[in-house]
């Protein structure tokens, strides 16, 4: 697939296998379905999301390099939707050329957080100051360095927050320090922000790149819960992030789509955040309210077709549905007469079977005329519905 793609065989489809079968798998073989391609899902769950769209399951973990073997051996190109999946046997397969987007040694630098944070250092990336921790003694020359908040962070396996602890106090230090013992670590000065956003950036083997609207986020206990597009943030700012999000994917020389989490300080400087190589929680309000979405273009870039330039249809509100507080086990969503009643709004459910305290169940996605109306219609749809048992 070095020239840009001019057919598609209906009666010898392109097979594309993806590690990961949650939601983000499910919506990205939505989309392929729609160009009558063929799917294969590896994923430790035999009722997982995407589980109802492929055309066949793998049941084994990211990381078990047979299995990984075997999504190869069915499939003409690889992509994930998920950051555990084994790099050093998608390596192993990119040495022997099979076509694995975005790249092994790219997933190797995103899934460990200092990692990433020195690629983007190297590269001349904006982004806060950090230093690796390997003793309480490196931790506090950080905090005298730099003050109080620092925000200790686990290298790996650190999602939705969950590798992450403030320390704003000299009380911390030991709890904190003690939080991620016996794992690699690294602190970064507290960012005061005025602002969370992303942008989504897909980039094809020919090295086209396209960049979708900024995305402005709010977050709840580190969960993302609200994305509002347009991002009202200044039109500098907003230039400033997508050239910052090109300028990533082009020195990263790779291929997909990739969700780049920043930073808007009180001085409205953009500061990169996090590196997501796949499709991303706050892209989803590009199905509905884009020209193309970011399961669209992600499939695009794989197959290294031509890239169609985003374009926002109108004014866009995306809520998160997350399992609640004390509820784990099967469960329903209520309130679905007074949901659709309101205009303008979607409902997407995920179809994991199992709620558990913050998991993200599905989202809502709400346009309108203004800013404001989709606010408006997103909160009151939110409001609707309920999570209760089964």
């Amino acid at each position: 697939m070095n020239d840009i793609l001019d057919y598609l065989s209906v009666s010898n489809p392109i097979t594309i296998g993806i590690i990961g079968g949650g939601q983000l798998g499910k919506m990205i073989a939505q989309e392929a379905k729609r160009m009558s391609l063929k799917i294969i899902i590896l994923d430790p769950s035999n009722d997982c999301p995407a589980s109802t769209i492929c055309d066949r399951l793998i049941i084994g973990d990211f990381k078990d390099e047979e299995k990984i073997y075997e999504l190869a051996n069915e499939s003409d190109i690889i992509t994930y939707e998920i950051e555990l999946a084994n790099s050093t046997a998608l390596r192993n397969l990119e040495l022997k050329k099979y076509p694995i987007y975005p790249s092994p040694k790219t997933l190797k630098i995103i899934q460990n957080k200092l990692r990433q944070k020195t690629f983007l250092q190297e590269n001349k990336i904006p982004v806060t100051n950090f230093r690796k921790i390997e003793s309480k003694q490196d931790l506090i020359s950080f905090i005298k360095k730099f003050g109080f908040p620092v925000v200790l962070k686990a290298s790996e396996d650190s999602y939705d927050g969950r590798g992450n602890f403030l320390i704003s106090s000299e009380k911390q230090i030991d709890q904190g320090y003690s939080y991620f013992l016996n794992k690699e670590k690294f602190a970064e000065k507290f960012v005061h922000f005025t602002n969370e956003i992303s942008v989504l950036v897909a980039r094809n083997k020919s090295g086209e790149t396209m960049s979708f609207p900024v995305a402005e986020n709010i977050h709840y206990d580190n969960i993302l819960d609200t994305t509002i597009v347009p991002a009202r943030i200044s039109n500098k700012v907003k230039l400033d992030a997508k050239k910052l999000a090109e300028k990533i994917a082009n020195h990263m020389n790779d291929v997909g789509i990739f969700g780049i989490e920043m930073f808007v300080t009180k001085k409205n400087e953009v500061l990169i955040n996090e590196i997501a190589p796949r499709p991303h929680n706050s892209g989803h309000y590009t199905i509905e309210a884009c020209s193309v979405s970011q399961f669209e273009q992600h499939i695009h870039s794989i197959l290294n077709l031509p890239l169609a330039r985003p374009e926002l249809i109108r004014p866009v509100v995306m809520k998160n549905i997350l399992g609640p507080p004390g509820l784990c086990g099967n469960y329903m969503i209520r309130g679905l007469k007074n949901f659709f009643s309101i205009p303008g709004v979607k409902l997407h459910i995920y179809g994991k079977r199992i709620t558990m305290p913050k998991r993200k169940l599905g989202h809502i996605i709400a346009t309108g005329s203004s800013i404001d109306e989709a606010l408006q219609r997103a909160n009151k749809s939110k409001n609707s519905i309920d999570i209760t048992p089964d």
